[in-house]
């Protein structure tokens, strides 16, 4: 039995994200005033789309609850269709994206980090704190320069810990993922539109969200732009995997338990070949 019900943990994991995102958006920050706002920053749609997804869920769960008590089909129907949104979003948004924030930021970060992180904030933000940070750019010329840092320096819970938050509702919950091809295509479009969406901020404002943006030729932009919508589509595979067999290992070792239990049984009642036989029955390929 679980030490804490995955249900308290939906909670908690929620109301973090919204803590944050409160927090956020009462602060002053240049970044806000440029066009695009917050939305020009992965990490913040990141966020929004965690606390979506973490916000589903937790509305699964009452509805659970609610479903159980009055016990009708059209509840049941209702229900399933939270639970198929659910698994959607689990598999073509809050998995792909979450981890793909994740990895590109730590990898930049560990190459240069001038070209996420600037030395700059380690005098403003402790480096505890960059766990849950995020930097981007955003503003006009060098003048402009520390608005570009600092403006967007306060988004918590989306470098590091976004991805165990992920990670553990895989764990505690079976989600059905579409097929494949349906995902990739589904998880391409979202990484073209948002590709699309930082081009057309770079020709209304002339920079770059990202500074690793401005220091590479255009035909450099284009190839880093196909190799990210790369690792997206593979983060999406991985995540697949990583769902397949966690629930694959869950329901070998749960057959397993119950042939041993019925085994048993039999053995004390009937005699150990019935407790064989029992066994035998138990498809091996679960």
């Amino acid at each position: 039995m679980a030490l804490i019900p995955s249900q308290v943990l939906r909670v908690a994991i929620l109301l973090s994200y919204f803590s944050i995102l409160c927090h956020y958006k009462a602060l002053d920050m240049p970044a806000h005033q440029t066009y695009g706002g917050s939305w020009k920053f992965l990490t913040f749609i990141d966020l929004v789309i965690q606390a979506v997804f973490f916000g589903l869920c937790v509305l699964i769960d009452v509805s659970s609850l609610l479903t159980k008590a009055g016990d009708t089909s059209e509840q049941e129907r209702q229900l399933r269709k939270l639970v198929g949104l659910r698994d959607w979003m689990m598999a073509v948004l809050a998995f792909p994206v979450g981890a793909f924030v994740v990895f590109t930021f730590w990898s930049l970060y560990l190459y240069d980090r001038e070209l996420v992180y600037p030395k700059l904030l380690d005098n403003f933000i402790p480096q505890w704190l960059n766990h849950g940070m995020v930097s981007s750019g955003g503003s006009r010329g060098r003048e402009h320069t520390w608005n570009r840092f600092i403006g967007c320096a306060a988004l918590p819970l989306q470098h590091t810990t976004v991805l165990p938050f992920i990670i553990i509702e895989m764990r505690t919950s079976r989600h059905r993922y579409p097929s494949r091809l349906c995902g990739l295509a589904a998880v391409c479009c979202f990484a073209i539109g948002y590709i699309l969406w930082t081009c057309w901020v770079h020709q209304v404002t002339g920079v770059w969200v990202y500074p690793v943006l401005e220091r590479i030729a255009p035909l450099a932009r284009v190839l880093f732009f196909s190799m990210m919508t790369f690792v997206i589509c593979l983060l999406y595979t991985l995540g697949e995997i990583l769902n397949s067999y966690i629930w694959d290992q869950t329901h070998t070792e749960e057959v397993r338990r119950l042939a041993s239990t019925c085994g048993a049984a039999q053995e004390q009642n009937n005699g150990p070949l019935v407790a064989t036989m029992a066994t035998d029955r138990v498809d091996p390929q679960y």
